[in-house]
């Protein structure tokens, strides 16, 4: 009787252990399906443009403020997609809308490769912005569910470093299409984004699994809200911080210091290696310290980094500091979603609709930083070390928020 009762409570463990690694299985494929949408959402549909942009104008395409307006389309639309993320899965299943939002950023590489008029290319434009905004906000936390907690850092990482991937292909692939022709190279993006979405497409979770325990608080306590109010500041203010290298890397390198643009190119490469790497090490870093942690460490060193032009390092600094802050660009990415599920426990459902105020505040803060700063440039007489100064003074910002918070908590648990 004994030896029956031990039989099946080993086939049963058995079982769960199957289940187990069926269900990393997936989830690991489901990840990968992940950083495909990145790459192809964010990476190609909203770095590319920027190595493009030259191209366009010089084969007269459209005049340089139009084409500038066309980027500029990019983050509107990537701004809406962010908000309208969350209500549009309501009411589509997720796999489906996924390979939905995949496939019209395929369509738009191909759609703008005739410059049928300034109205078409916009709109086209802007449905790319959408398509990687949704795809911000859905994708990484359609996926880690479906991972063991501990490996939820690195998961996320994996997801991520497809907008790294992108950054780099903006400088290697697309000089490369360049010399087939304008229009090749549009071809070429959307042929590249046609295969990921392939790729991608039967890897995408069919469901939701049940939230790990049954004794998850489903009440959302009030510091839980400011915890999380005051993330979605830090998330923005880590975009302000982010611009003065997302703009004005090569000009600074180029102009600024004198070196040229081939050695300002140089730099962005170094920076796009950072990106592809970044937030696979932010992601197990976070899975070994948690993701509180990580998070502060990580606006310290952006803070830092930032700082290093300023203080006139040379070139030691300014190759450190391109590399780090190309691997914070994405690597704060799984930092902060990460975040949002240490502070929520309440399911898939909420932590989508945090993710996408944090993904909106993030887009907002982005853009109206982009503008604030280019006119401070401008009206400073291109005053590079004050732009940096004022990235790294965000930083800063972010990380004194976060432990002002934490210590009010912590005060009022105590009380």
């Amino acid at each position: 009787m004994k030896r029956r009762e031990f039989e099946m409570q080993r086939s049963r463990l058995a079982g769960e252990g199957n289940s187990h690694s069926e269900a990393s299985g997936s989830g690991w494929q489901a990840t990968m399906s992940g950083c495909c949408a990145s790459l192809v959402g964010i990476g190609l549909a909203r770095f590319a443009y920027t190595p493009l942009l030259p191209a366009i104008i010089g084969a007269h395409w459209f005049a340089p403020s139009a084409a500038a307006y066309l980027g500029a389309a990019n983050l509107a639309g990537y701004l809406a997609g962010a908000v309208l993320g969350r209500p549009i899965a309501a009411k589509i299943p997720l796999p489906a809308l996924l390979r939905s939002l995949m496939a019209l950023a395929t369509i738009a590489f191909f759609a703008c490769s005739v410059p049928v008029s300034l109205t078409w290319f916009f709109i086209w434009r802007l449905l790319s912005g959408i398509s990687g905004g949704a795809l911000m906000v859905l994708a990484a936390p359609t996926v880690l569910p479906h991972m063991p907690p501990q490996r939820r850092g690195i998961a996320s990482g994996i997801i991520f470093a497809g907008v790294g991937l992108g950054i780099a292909a903006s400088g290697t692939i697309v000089p490369l299409l360049l010399r087939q022709g304008l229009m090749e190279t549009w071809c070429g993006l959307g042929a590249l984004s046609l295969l990921l979405t392939i790729v991608a497409w039967r890897g995408w979770p069919s469901a939701h699994p049940r939230p790990a325990g049954t004794h998850a608080n489903h009440h959302r306590t009030s510091q839980t809200t400011a915890r999380l109010r005051a993330l979605y500041v830090q998330y923005g203010l880590n975009a302000v911080g982010l611009v003065p290298y997302m703009l004005f890397l090569v000009d600074y390198v180029a102009r600024g210091l004198g070196q040229g643009l081939d050695a300002g190119s140089q730099y962005w490469v170094v920076f796009g290696l950072g990106a592809i790497i970044g937030p696979v090490i932010s992601g197990h870093l976070a899975d070994r310290t948690g993701f509180a942690p990580a998070l502060r460490l990580a606006f310290f060193l952006e803070a830092v980094c930032m700082l290093l032009p300023v203080l006139d390092t040379g070139t030691p600094g300014l190759l450190i500091s391109s590399f780090a802050i190309g691997a914070f660009t994405p690597g704060i990415v799984p930092l902060a979603l990460g975040r949002v599920h240490e502070l929520l426990h309440q399911g898939p459902k909420d932590q989508r609709a945090a993710w996408s105020a944090a993904t909106a505040a993030f887009a907002l803060f982005q853009a109206v930083g982009a503008y604030g700063l280019t006119f401070v440039f401008t009206q400073s007489d291109g005053d590079y070390h004050l732009i940096f100064g004022i990235g790294a003074l965000a930083f800063v910002a972010s990380l004194g928020i976060d432990l002002i918070v934490a210590v009010s908590v912590s005060r009022r648990r105590t009380a």
